[in-house]
C-alpha cells in the first residue's frame, strides 16, 4: 500500500474508544445478547467512552462491540455529518455505505422520521440473518407512554416506557413483524441505556 492510500484520521477519531477493549467489548456483547434474548430488558453501559456527538454512549459501545471490517454501516444524516464514520473506521474498521440495503448495522439519530423499515436489509427466506440491525437513538427509555411487549423470550408481558419514538413506529413495526422470518431487529438507545426489540417481538400501545 502506498502512503497516498493510507487513511488519515482527525484527532477526535483516534480517541474515545474502550479503555480496556477486550473486557469492555465482552461486557457489552454479553449485555446485547442478553437484551436480544429478553426483549425490553434495560441494559446500562458502564464503559467510559466518548463517541463523536451526537451519538450516545450506549450506541457508541454497541458500535465498538458489534462492528468490524466485515459489517457495512449506514449513518443517518446527523451522524454522517459528524466524525462518526472516521471514529468507527479507526476503532473497528467498519466501512460506511451510502445504501441502506447494504448495511449490516444502521445508526439513526434521535428525531429521525421513519416511514418503513423495509428500506433497510430484511434478509431472505433462506438467509433471514442477512438483515440490518437498526440502532435508534431516542430521548429516554423511561418515563414515557407505556408499551406492552410479548413474544419469544418474554414471560407474559414486559412493559417499556420510551420517550421520543418515531410517530409511525408501531405501524411500521407491525409491517416488519409480518415479514418473519425476514425483517430487521431494533436496538433502542438513550444515553448509557439500551434495550433490544428482535423482529419477533409484538408491541402494543396501552391506554393513556
Amino acid at each position: 500500500m502506498s502512503l497516498s492510500n493510507i487513511p488519515t484520521f482527525g484527532s477526535e477519531a483516534l480517541t474515545g474508544g474502550f479503555t480496556d477493549p477486550v473486557f469492555d467489548a465482552q461486557s457489552v456483547f454479553k449485555m446485547t445478547m442478553d437484551a436480544m434474548a429478553r426483549p425490553g430488558t434495560l441494559q446500562t453501559v458502564t464503559a467510559d467512552i466518548a463517541p463523536p456527538a451526537p451519538l450516545g454512549i450506549a450506541a457508541g459501545a454497541i458500535g465498538l462491540t458489534l462492528c468490524d471490517h466485515d459489517t457495512p454501516v449506514w449513518l443517518s444524516n446527523g451522524f454522517a455529518r459528524s466524525n462518526l464514520s472516521e471514529w468507527l473506521a479507526f476503532h473497528t474498521g467498519a466501512p460506511v455505505v451510502a445504501e441502506r440495503l447494504e448495511a449490516h448495522f444502521a445508526f439513526l439519530e434521535a428525531g429521525m422520521a421513519l416511514s418503513s423499515l423495509s428500506q433497510f436489509g430484511i434478509g431472505t427466506q433462506e438467509y433471514p440473518d442477512r438483515s440490518t440491525t437498526i440502532v435508534l437513538e431516542i430521548e429516554s427509555l423511561e418515563d414515557g407512554r407505556e408499551l406492552a411487549l410479548s413474544g419469544p423470550g418474554i414471560k407474559d408481558i414486559t412493559m417499556i416506557a420510551p420517550i421520543g419514538l418515531p410517530d409511525a413506529l408501531l405501524r411500521i413495526w407491525n409491517d416488519n413483524r409480518a415479514l418473519f422470518p425476514r425483517g430487521v431487529d431494533l436496538i433502542l438507545t438513550a444515553g448509557r441505556q439500551f434495550l433490544c426489540l428482535p423482529r419477533t417481538t409484538k408491541i402494543i400501545a396501552t391506554e393513556m
